[in-house]
C-alpha cells in the first residue's frame, strides 16, 4: 500500500521516526508559520478560514503589520535590530533578526511533528527568516515543508534576492 511505501521512504530518509498511527488519529502537533509580510498575509487568510488541527504563528520584523496579522501566536523578531520597523527588503537583515530572536523561535517550533512555513521570496523578513525557522524546526525533529511565492518576472531586483 502507499502508506507502507511512505513509512519505508521516511524511515530510510531520516533518523527521525514518524508515528503514522498518531498522524492518522489527528494527534500530530502541526504548526504553521507565516514569515514576513506575504507569509503573515497567508496565515491570516488561513486563520480566517478556520483551519483546524494546527497552531498558527505569525513572525515579522514589522510591528505594525504583525499587529493586523491574525494568528494563535505572534512573534516580533529582531526587536533590537529593526526596532519593529521591518527589514527594508534586505534578506540579510531578516536572517539577522531571526538569529537575534532564536530563543523565541526555538520555543515556538519545539514539540512540533510537522511545520509548514509560508513566506514570500524576494523581500527581507520572509526571505531571510524562513530558512532560519526551517532549520530550527528540523533540528527539533519536525518534518518541515515550505510554501513560498516567487516574485513576478517583472520584479528583477526581488528575483535576485529570492
Amino acid at each position: 500500500m502507499v502508506l507502507d511505501f511512505a513509512k519505508e521512504a521516511i524511515a530510510n530518509a531520516s533518523t527521525h521516526s514518524i508515528n503514522f498511527d498518531e498522524l492518522r488519529a489527528g494527534k500530530a502537533n502541526i504548526k504553521v508559520f507565516g514569515a514576513g509580510g506575504a507569509g503573515c498575509n497567508t496565515i491570516t487568510w488561513l486563520f480566517n478560514k478556520g483551519i483546524n488541527g494546527a497552531n498558527i504563528y505569525g513572525i515579522n520584523t514589522d510591528a505594525l503589520h504583525l499587529s493586523i496579522t491574525k494568528a494563535d501566536e505572534k512573534i516580533l523578531i529582531g526587536k533590537e535590530l529593526t526596532r519593529g520597523l521591518g527589514c527594508g527588503g534586505y534578506p540579510q537583515k531578516g536572517r539577522e533578526a531571526a538569529k537575534e530572536s532564536v530563543s523565541e523561535l526555538k520555543k515556538s517550533v519545539s514539540n512540533a511533528d510537522m511545520v509548514f512555513i509560508c513566506a514570500g521570496m524576494g523581500g527581507g523578513t520572509g526571505t531571510g527568516a524562513a530558512p532560519v525557522v526551517g532549520q530550527l524546526a528540523k533540528e527539533a525533529g519536525a518534518v518541515v515543508i515550505a510554501v513560498v511565492t516567487m516574485p513576478f518576472e517583472c520584479e528583477k531586483a526581488r528575483i535576485d534576492k529570492a
